[in-house]
């Protein structure tokens, strides 16, 4: 007869897998819905790069307003004719949505977008009015 030491960790970590395991397959979609962006500021406009991997040009609209975009992609599910063998997919299928607010107001009918590999670049002037903007620091009210 062999003694074996109990160990209720060894059980807890068993259970910290199966579930794990059972919520894998709703984490990767979840994670792959939000558009990534990177903003750039210059004094004449703003740059705006949006990550949009595997989607095609044709199924982006992008609508700009004076203080925001908004993009709307879709990623269209490949359909397989295979029936042998079994396909895990991480892939997310569907509809993605952003709306990114804007620092400064642009001119929204002289946007200039370009969409290449997956990454749209979008260059969107600001107004003479954003241009030229100064704003006055007054030190004394600051100090009090």
């Amino acid at each position: 007869m062999v003694l074996v030491r109990y160990n209720p960790w060894q059980e807890l970590n068993a259970l910290q897998r199966q579930i794990d395991s059972l919520f894998e397959d709703f984490q990767a979609p979840t994670l792959a819905r939000a558009i990534a962006a990177e903003l750039h500021e210059t004094e004449e406009a703003i740059h705006l790069k949006l990550e949009l991997p595997g989607i095609e040009a044709k199924d982006v609209d992008i609508e700009v307003t004076e203080n925001a975009v908004k993009v709307v992609a879709e990623r269209k599910e490949e359909t397989k004719t295979d029936n042998n063998g079994k396909t895990r997919s991480e892939f997310y299928y569907g509809k993605f949505q952003r709306v990114i607010p804007l620092t400064a107001r642009i001119q929204n009918t002289n946007v200039k977008a370009e969409y290449k590999d997956g990454i749209l670049n979008l260059t969107l002037p600001k107004t003479e009015q954003e241009k030229n903007k100064i704003v006055k620091i007054n030190l004394g009210e600051a100090a009090a």
